[in-house]
């Protein structure tokens, strides 16, 4: 067994009784994590898995007692502390050090659509994920009750990781003065957008730019950055301003590390049509555009690479697994198998194929698993 996962992994609470113990829970976990890689979006598909290389699996030192069915398999997963399994999940990327000087974390949620269960009145969790945009890996997560509730999540999340010297953005959500704070406190720099939420704080962003665009911003000294991308038929022109003018805030002290307020526009030329969006943000950067730019951009990474991935590739919406703490400790294996799949550089292809790939040949499921096992 792995140093790593057995480090890392072995002081999650097993609730079983002990008699009754026929397959040790790390084996269980890892027999989990080795299914995910390969393909597998429930329980079943994981003791399948088992079934298929249950030589393979015994050669590693796991399960000598045989495969667990996937009633059992359910029943281990579902009854562990969440908490205690995402604790381990961000020891082990801890461990691995991955670089975050300079890294920007994105910090966003999303909703388990299906992991709602209206017998036990008991409604869809939402995870709030720490990725790390450079590397493509999630740094870890924490549940919440609901979208609403990232509020509190996020200090509790920043709490566990390692995010020194990084630059953490955050959606609009995020804008409130004690998430400044934590970031600061923990020696990491913001990029965090402003909308309606801070009523007071984007109106006065709004009505700041805005003047100053009227004198070609001319007035107030701005740091600006300018980028063009050109294809799919269209042309998209994106310019970023990052000033260290705060004298239009109402209390801007109030926001601990507030250094600049930014805006980014997106100009997209499509079919002869222009389209332009304005997004507006407070930051602790220094007057540097491009570094602002990096990070604007960088956020949107979430989306297309750690959201959008988990239900494409791993297809977290369609899962309907719910019962106790299943749902959100099978989305915490999602997020280890990305990361050991991310972490594989030899196969070119996209994650869905990678997963194909190890579902095919176990030697590259190895590979990708060495990690672990």
């Amino acid at each position: 067994m792995s140093h790593a996962i057995q480090s890392h992994f072995a002081s999650i609470s097993d609730k079983r009784q002990l008699g009754k113990i026929e397959h040790s829970l790390i084996d269980i976990i890892t027999l989990c994590i080795c299914g995910v890689v390969a393909g597998a979006d429930g329980w079943s598909d994981i003791e399948e898995f088992g079934l298929t290389h249950q030589k393979w699996l015994q050669n590693k030192g796991l399960l000598a007692n045989g495969i667990p069915v996937d009633d059992t398999i359910a029943r281990v997963m579902s009854s562990l502390d969440p908490t205690e399994f995402q604790s381990s999940f961000i020891s082990w990327m801890n461990s691995l050090s991955v670089a975050t000087e300079g890294e920007v974390i994105a910090i966003d949620g999303k909703t388990l659509r299906h992991s709602f269960d209206n017998k036990t009145r008991k409604s869809a969790i939402h995870m709030v994920s720490a990725f790390a945009s450079g590397n493509g890996v999630v740094l870890g997560q924490i549940k919440t009750a609901e979208k609403s509730n990232e509020i509190t999540a996020i200090p509790a999340l920043l709490k566990l990781l390692d995010i020194k010297g990084s630059i953490v953005t955050i959606d609009a959500m995020g804008c409130q003065k004690k998430i400044t704070q934590k970031i600061i406190e923990e020696s990491a720099d913001y990029v965090i957008a402003v909308k309606g939420n801070q009523k007071t704080l984007y109106d006065d962003i709004k009505y700041f730019f805005n003047e100053s665009e009227k004198q070609h911003y001319k007035s107030v000294n701005f740091d600006y950055h300018e980028e063009v991308d050109k294809g799919h038929g269209r042309i998209e022109t994106r310019r970023y301003w990052l000033t260290s003018h705060l004298e239009c805030l109402a209390k801007p002290e109030k926001w601990f590390g507030l250094q600049c307020i930014g805006m980014a526009e997106n100009e997209t030329l499509r079919n002869g049509k222009i389209t332009i969006e304005r997004r507006y943000f407070i930051s602790s950067l220094s007057d540097d555009a491009k570094t602002f730019a990096r990070a604007v951009r960088s956020h949107w990474g979430i989306e297309n690479s750690l959201h959008w991935v988990l239900d494409m590739s791993f297809r977290e919406d369609e899962s309907r697994i719910r019962k106790n703490n299943g749902a959100e400790n099978f989305a915490v294996v999602r997020h280890l198998a990305l990361n050991l799949l991310k972490k594989e550089k030899t196969h070119k292809r996209g994650m869905k194929g990678k997963r194909y790939k190890a579902a095919l040949d176990i030697s590259y499921a190895e590979k990708v698993l060495s990690p672990i096992l």
